[in-house]
């Protein structure tokens, strides 16, 4: 999809100005000038395009003129056809090869009666490709959730200890989640069948550790992907999360942002959910849910103290993974966290 201009038509722009964005069903792009000129927009913001269609064309000097108006949104059911140009062209700028249509489906007519109070507007391809992907998700693994809960007091009074001065030598500040990813990788370890998807009739095992993050953005839910968080430190894991966090907001991530993870954390406690049952992220064969840290009375030996505790939610592939591999996971996670200590001296937890 087309989705907006940066300079408007007949305008005079330079080489490597911003002209227009691509909307694909993962990634917003922008398409830069390559040389300069006047713009002749050809196709209005969102249109559906085909790949390598053009979209608009640089002239030097000068934009030819016109016998009619710039074209204006087009109805959802209409995709206009560029009228082709006589005056020497320069340059012009198909839409990139990772764009592509989907047939429009059919809109009934709402009821009369309900119109005035009805809005309606088209689904962005990353919110139809988050719609697909999560029915594609439901009927193709058998999906099962099991539950924990973990006590985060060291958690918590080691990161109140340590902030300054770990903000002061990283530049970065440190939160939860570079924990919960240390804890995620040694669960994997752990229990490598988690670290898995199956392929047709084949398991795939993978020996490495990229671990996708899910973020929440304007225009839906993305799940960049950290690479390599074996071989990442507390502060390492902080930065990575900032950069990839930064570029999900901005809506700079790239292709290869999104692409190549082996489990996922998705964190639905930052919007005040206490219990959730996480989708898989496919092909991926299992993904971890945190939630809101609450103040709970809990059984501490023979006293009853209140404790800060988060439920822990993991989701996962049952045709691949058991039900005693999937609470040993989970069990992992818990006792990692609960012990944060260990992650800054990368030990392992007593069983």
């Amino acid at each position: 999809v087309l989705g907006s201009w940066k300079k408007k038509d007949g305008e005079i722009v330079s080489s490597g100005d911003a002209l227009f964005e691509i909307e694909t069903d993962k990634v917003t792009s922008e398409v830069f000038a390559e040389t300069d000129g006047t713009l002749e927009i050809l196709i209005a913001e969102g249109t559906e395009v085909k790949v390598g269609q053009t979209v608009g064309q640089l002239h030097p000097g000068k934009a030819p003129s016109k016998k009619s108006a710039p074209p204006e949104t087009p109805k959802r059911d209409m995709t206009p056809t560029p009228s082709p140009s006589k005056a020497p062209v320069r340059e012009s700028f198909p839409t990139p090869s990772l764009v592509h249509t989907e047939a429009d489906t059919a809109v009934l007519s709402p009821n009369s009666s309900r119109s005035d109070r009805e809005t309606r507007k088209k689904m962005s391809p990353l919110r139809r490709k988050i719609a697909d992907r999560l029915v594609s998700a439901q009927h193709t693994a058998a999906i099962l959730t099991t539950f924990n809960e973990a006590d985060l007091s060291n958690l918590i009074a080691l990161r109140t200890e340590v902030q300054s001065t770990f903000q002061a030598q990283h530049g970065v500040k440190l939160g939860f989640m570079s924990f919960f990813l240390q804890a995620a990788v040694h669960a994997l370890k752990t229990v490598p069948a988690l670290n898995a998807r199956i392929e047709g009739d084949e398991i795939v095992s993978q020996h490495y550790f990229d671990i996708g993050v899910a973020v929440g953005t304007e225009k839906g839910l993305v799940v960049p992907v950290l690479r390599d968080c074996d071989q990442l430190d507390l502060a390492g894991l902080e930065k990575a999360l900032g950069a990839v966090a930064a570029r999900a907001r901005d809506g700079k991530l790239s292709l290869p942002d999104l692409l190549g993870g082996v489990f996922t954390i998705s964190n639905g406690g930052v919007y005040g959910s206490v219990l959730s049952t996480p989708i898989l992220n496919p092909p991926q064969s299992a993904i971890l849910g945190l939630h809101a840290i609450q103040q709970r009375p809990v059984a501490v030996g023979d006293q009853v103290e209140i404790r800060p505790m988060m439920n822990l939610a993991l989701s996962y592939d049952h045709r691949l993974i058991d039900g005693k591999e999937a609470v040993t996971f989970l069990i992992a996670i818990k006792k990692f966290v609960e012990n944060p200590a260990l992650a800054l001296f990368h030990l392992t937890p007593s069983s």
